[in-house]
């Protein structure tokens, strides 16, 4: 018999997919999750056969997740379980129906979602933005700019946050984490182009809270005391988990029919700083 609120979740990357089963009633990853590399070319065929090896592995001698529906992350836009872009995947998944050839590959049902919306899920709901009602924004700062714009603990689907123009430039190609390393930037020359981006932001949502992630999240305290801004601004806490974690929740919501929501019980107060 499945454990009640367990469920597995996959985050599919350009390099590597990985995943866990997690447990919904804390957001934790129930033990160490399995990484496997994506396969070169990242087609339809080759990484749905990667997902069912992976999803194999995790319920090899186990009950927890076995019989549910698995969570899984596009790194793209995914619209009704099709995926509409393919940035660092082969072409031939735009226009394509992940949730079916996924659920018929591993015999079970399958939720698709973006992976940037499923690292937002899980920070509304489990890390930095837990209990936070109104607009979150959560931005991922890495080789691009991922985002997720959560509103009273659901997520609004596919917000691509790192392409707005700032100043004539796309905006990833300035804030992200590569830039700073392509560009040499020290961490308070970046934060100077960190708070032009995140000003940006602000004046069109007026969020209640912004979460920064991805890789450089860890070196928080090197640039965010340098914002001056009027929402509170944080780092992430869920970190190379929250994709895992939020996949899990879709599955969870998809198999409730709640679709996402992460039931915010209080607003959040604080300054700019972590």
């Amino acid at each position: 018999m499945t454990s009640a609120g367990h469920f597995i979740g996959v985050d599919i990357g350009g390099t590597g997919v990985k995943g866990g089963i997690v447990n919904l009633e804390k957001g934790e990853i129930l033990w160490g999750c399995v990484r496997l590399a994506t396969p070169q070319p990242a087609d339809p065929e080759s990484v749905g056969d990667v997902v069912r090896q992976l999803v194999d592995e995790l319920t090899a001698g186990s009950e927890a997740g076995r019989d549910s529906t698995v969570g899984v992350t596009f790194p793209g836009i995914v619209q009704h379980g099709t995926s509409r872009s393919a940035a660092n995947m082969d072409r031939t998944f735009i226009d394509f129906d992940i949730g079916t050839h996924f659920s018929d590959r591993i015999r079970r049902p399958v939720a698709v979602l973006n992976d940037a919306d499923a690292a937002g899920l899980a920070e509304a709901r489990y890390g930095a933005g837990k209990g936070t009602c109104g607009t979150v924004l959560v931005i991922t700062l890495g080789t691009g700019i991922g985002s997720a714009l959560i509103f009273d603990g659901n997520v609004v689907p596919n917000v691509e946050l790192g392409h707005i123009s700032i100043d004539g430039h796309d905006a990833e190609t300035r804030a992200s984490a590569v830039a700073r390393e392509r560009d040499g930037l020290g961490w308070q020359e970046y934060s100077v182009r960190l708070q032009r981006y995140l000003s940006e932001l602000e004046f069109m949502f007026s969020p209640e809270l912004i979460i920064v992630g991805g890789g450089i999240s860890q070196r928080a305290d090197e640039y965010l005391p340098h914002l001056n801004l009027r929402t509170p601004v944080v780092p992430a806490k869920l970190r190379n988990d929250a994709g895992i974690v939020g996949a899990a929740i879709q599955a969870a919501s998809a198999t409730s029919g709640l679709r996402g929501s992460t039931s915010p019980t209080r607003r959040s107060t604080g300054s700019n700083q972590p």
